[in-house]
């Protein structure tokens, strides 16, 4: 670990390793006068979206603004794929507008890849709200409710169950009945989803399971932007590249969690095995620049494609969500400058879901890259959920021709 520290330091080349090591003080002090909030009681309730407690979303005193609103973080009971409760901690924003006699409409935000570790749960974070930009205060501008999951485990005791889709879907969807339980919030029944990269696979899949989860709810839409959907060809186009260190840590522990005869061997390389629990526990951008510097001396994560093996290639079948049916509406964002979910294997999800008949609206952004996705698409977002949530029809946008090929570009 301190020779990859060291060859960090040595890559970045501007950054002082005094100022490195005190901004890891601040933040561990910072995480640890959190860890109460945190902690849920023993015995936990057992009833999903049960609020546990919720506090003012404050970081080093400093309270987080939004015009138009307040925030808070919350700690509510969410569950396993097994049913098993457990908590999950969340940030919930409140307008300051009059709630109408319905109930304010709420709006799931799923978060993307961020690590495993404590400190690098959104609502443990103060750039947690970073990937929404604008659209944010627009949404509570618009009187909508915005609860933003930091899933079972992340933040909270447990492991997080990445690329897990019940286990996201119980998430988002128990943030939102938690949003319901919290009278302050004032929220109703109905709600959208969005959410971008592992956050779009969570917006997917909840736009299939969240009905089952909670048929007390209306759920009326799901947006995604650059979501890790077509789980078999991102993995097939990026298992030897600097992804598969940033990112292949958090799905192996994850899916080892849920299916522990998952092979390691001759899939995963020594190193990366080796490696695998420090990796995942580092938040995204750690762990991507010991990557970047792995993969520059020459070190993969993956010994494999892991499709190539039919353990992986069974798990990764079973965390792909299937074209979601005409009655749900879905709105896909992608990039076409993406790096990490390309573009490609977007495009072969807009033919397929489309052949499938998927009521979805495809928005196809040039030259933008992986984490500008959903700030970029976040005003087309809002528009549409708004149109859900005034009851107009969706109609499909997706019949037209991709700006990329729906194939691996030739080599």
């Amino acid at each position: 670990m301190l020779l990859s520290f060291l060859a960090i330091l040595l890559a970045l080349g501007v950054v002082g390793t005094a100022q490195v090591l005190n901004s890891r003080a601040q933040a561990d002090a910072l995480q640890a006068s959190l860890d109460p909030f945190y902690t849920p009681p023993e015995p936990l309730p057992t009833e999903p979206g049960t609020v546990i407690r919720v506090e003012p979303l404050t970081f080093d005193d400093t309270t987080y603004s939004i015009e138009g609103g307040s925030a808070y973080r919350m700690l509510y009971v969410s569950e396993r794929p097994d049913g098993t409760p457990a908590a999950s901690g969340a940030m919930i924003f409140v307008p300051d507008a009059p709630a109408p006699p319905e109930g304010r409409p709420v709006v799931a935000w799923a978060h993307g890849t961020v690590g495993m570790g404590d400190a690098c749960a959104p609502s443990r974070s103060p750039t947690g709200t970073n990937d929404l930009g604008d659209s944010l205060a627009e949404m509570v501008q618009q009187g909508w409710v915005v609860v933003a999951t930091d899933y079972v485990g992340l933040g909270t005791p447990g492991i997080e169950l990445y690329i897990v889709a019940q286990a996201e879907a119980n998430d988002v969807v128990n943030s939102v009945r938690a949003a319901r339980n919290w009278q302050p919030a004032q929220a109703g029944t109905t709600y959208a989803v969005f959410g971008h990269s592992q956050g779009g696979h969570s917006s997917l899949w909840t736009g299939h399971l969240g009905p089952q989860i909670a048929p007390e709810l209306d759920l009326v839409g799901v947006a995604a932007a650059a979501p890790a959907a077509e789980l078999g060809l991102i993995m097939g186009a990026q298992w030897d590249s600097v992804v598969g260190w940033a990112i292949g840590p958090e799905a192996t522990v994850a899916w080892r969690d849920i299916d522990p005869g998952l092979p390691l061997d001759g899939v995963i390389t020594p190193a990366g095995i080796d490696n695998t629990e420090s990796l995942a526990d580092a938040c995204i951008i750690w762990a991507a620049l010991q990557g970047q510097v792995r993969s520059n001396l020459g070190g993969q994560y993956f010994e494999i494609n892991p499709a190539d093996s039919a353990p992986w290639a069974r798990i990764v079948q079973e965390q792909t969500p299937p074209p979601l049916p005409a009655d749900m509406p879905v709105f896909v964002a992608q990039g076409t400058a993406d790096d990490v979910v390309l573009a490609w294997p977007n495009a072969v999800l807009q033919e397929k879901w489309c052949a499938a008949g998927s009521n979805l609206t495809m928005l196809w952004m040039g030259d933008i890259g992986h984490i500008a996705a959903a700030k970029t698409a976040g005003p087309q977002v809002v528009t549409w959920i708004a149109d859900r949530f005034a009851g107009k029809p969706a109609k499909p946008e997706c019949d037209g021709p991709t700006p990329v090929p729906p194939a691996p570009p030739a080599e």
